[in-house]
């Protein structure tokens, strides 16, 4: 549908439910998987076959038609750095506009505030990159979708946030693995109104067909609290037809490996122990596979297409190749026909400035993970703490691999603007206890500003007529000459002062208490952690030695 609107899983085999569609990562069950394969309860190995890919070569020369939409899936930023990579006047013919589809940002009802820019005056930047497991054409049949599956409803299979740091200096990657049980809010479909009822504990990648991608980013901003800028999906054939006009790309397997059991199930891919450049075909079969890699599941899947994407990102850098005209003509035309972005997004001229910004980034610096989770069942929930951290550290622009600049240990500046009198300071009290997992504490705006009464700020009230989220208890207020007064406000309370923001969507002195704020009269503030959980299995872009596993089943 096009719209033009302006503007770590764990080792654990998965049971698919009544009416999921096949095609999603890792599950086991005898439904039709995403390679084009029945699924049975459990991995059967075989022994190799004739043939495949050999070592250190540059192996398969098929390439899918560029408007195949088979398995849009989350690589679309490598496409915004081949456009990047061209730099030349010839990606402003009008005609790569008309290739790019467009779709609104967020069909959701919540909006979440921007972040605060830094002294520079710069903002981080969020991108949802979503994978569609769309089966919609007879081509994508052939290339391994599910017949049951024909023209049906969409599911967002692969979603990646994309974190760029306001000072462009790094990126983090958030994946989420895409039987997660979360809420899914109301979304309202903008081609025909439809409006689809929020749904508690559903899976996530049901959200696209609520409407479109719009809805997926609604359930990012739900469940993070992290604002997203702007969304990109790419087809699966665009990206492979990319990697061949590059001249392929470096994937590393522990030992030989064969996606066959010994019915017939997997994506086919083979190849040898070591090193091989793949494209074509071949980079289709490696992206899809799950039989075969570790243990079969959705994080294995797509812990290879982190590292797909890392080895592209580099080749992309370090082969001289594309300074080809020829070359970079072809990969401009493929990023553009590939992809599917909001408005915003919705012209060569804004894809190449955000290229730009992207290539800023050294592949040293760039973190790809997995949201922490937690298994319910056969699904997956976000792991308490540790998937919570994670998103505060993308909310607060953390570098997730740990080289942010050390920062001065001094106390937080207190405000040129002096302060009025307390009792002649407006302080109005919202609660924003109110998280995925628990609902809003009661009366804490009222407990919180009759606190403030007492400590002299006579003209403290509560707003009782609504309920939000904040993840942290902070004091926003909307313009320099209230400076003085937020901090006061903060001072009383024991909060720091780094947890006094300016913010225009404030019309005076507002205080949010937050889910760290959930009981009692005495705020603590926390001690900071600022090192990526464990539990996100983070993986380098620089790290040229990662190779996946091959699971004995499917060796030769």
């Amino acid at each position: 549908m096009v719209r033009s609107d302006v503007r770590g899983d764990g080792g654990r085999p998965r049971v698919e439910e009544p009416g999921e569609r096949g095609g999603g990562l890792g599950s086991t069950d005898g439904s039709t998987g995403d390679d084009g394969s029945a699924r049975v309860p459990e991995q059967r190995g075989r022994g190799g076959r004739q043939g495949g890919a050999g070592g250190r070569r540059r192996a398969g020369t098929a390439t899918p038609r560029r408007r195949r939409r088979v398995l849009r899936w989350s690589a679309t930023v490598l496409a915004v750095v081949i456009l990047g990579t061209a730099g030349a006047g010839y990606l402003y013919y009008r005609h790569l506009n008309g290739n790019i589809k467009k779709e609104k940002l967020n069909l959701g009802d919540t909006k979440i505030a921007e972040p605060t820019p830094n002294a520079a005056g710069q903002t981080p930047l969020n991108i949802l990159l979503i994978g569609s497991d769309a089966r919609d054409t007879k081509e994508n049949q052939k290339l391994g979708g599910a017949r049951e599956t024909f023209g049906g409803t969409p599911l967002a299979d692969v979603q990646m946030l994309l974190h760029l740091s306001a000072d462009r200096s790094n990126m983090s990657v958030v994946s989420m693995p895409r039987d997660t049980l979360l809420d899914i809010p109301k979304c309202t479909d903008p081609d025909d109104g439809k409006v689809y009822a929020a749904s508690s504990r559903a899976m996530t990648n049901e959200s696209l067909g609520r409407g479109g991608p719009g809805c997926t980013v609604a359930t990012w901003q739900e469940l993070t609290g992290i604002h997203i800028d702007h969304f990109m999906m790419v087809d699966f054939a665009g990206v492979v037809s990319m990697a061949d006009a590059i001249g392929g790309v470096p994937v590393c397997v522990t030992d030989n490996i064969e996606s066959r059991d010994s019915l017939g199930h997997g994506s086919g891919l083979k190849l040898e122990k070591g090193t091989t450049y793949i494209q074509g075909k071949q980079a289709l079969q490696w992206l899809r596979t799950r039989y075969g890699f570790e243990d079969g599941s959705d994080i294995a899947r797509a812990k290879a297409q982190h590292m797909y994407m890392n080895s592209m990102v580099r080749e992309l850098r370090e082969n001289a190749t594309i300074t080809n005209p020829n070359k970079l003509r072809r990969l401009a035309e493929e990023a553009t026909t590939a992809l599917t972005v909001d408005p915003g997004l919705g012209d060569v001229a804004a894809l190449y400035d955000l290229s730009k910004e992207l290539r800023k980034v050294e592949p040293a610096r760039i973190t790809m993970t997995t949201m922490p989770f937690t298994y319910v069942g056969a699904r997956v929930v976000p792991k308490e703490g540790d998937a919570e951290k994670l998103f505060r550290l993308v909310r607060e622009d953390i570098a997730l691999d740990g080289k942010d600049a050390k920062k001065a240990t001094s106390e937080d500046p207190t405000s040129d603007d002096p302060a009025a009198a307390d009792d002649q300071i407006g302080v109005l009290v919202q609660n924003g206890t109110l998280t995925t997992a628990l609902g809003a504490a009661p009366g804490r705006a009222h407990t919180v500003s009759q606190l403030l009464v007492r400590e002299g700020f006579a003209k403290a009230s509560a707003d009782s007529t609504t309920a939000t989220t904040e993840d942290k208890t902070v004091v926003r207020y909307p313009s320099a000459e209230l400076e003085g007064d937020a901090q006061a406000v903060a001072k009383a309370l024991g909060i720091p002062l780094s947890q006094v923001e300016k913010s225009t969507n404030v019309s005076g002195v507002t205080l949010v208490v937050g889910a760290d704020w959930r009981e009692g009269d005495a705020y603590k503030a926390e001690k900071k952690d600022d090192k990526t959980p464990k539990s996100a299995d983070a993986l380098n872009g620089a790290d040229k030695d990662a190779c996946m596993k091959v699971n004995p089943n499917f060796t030769w």
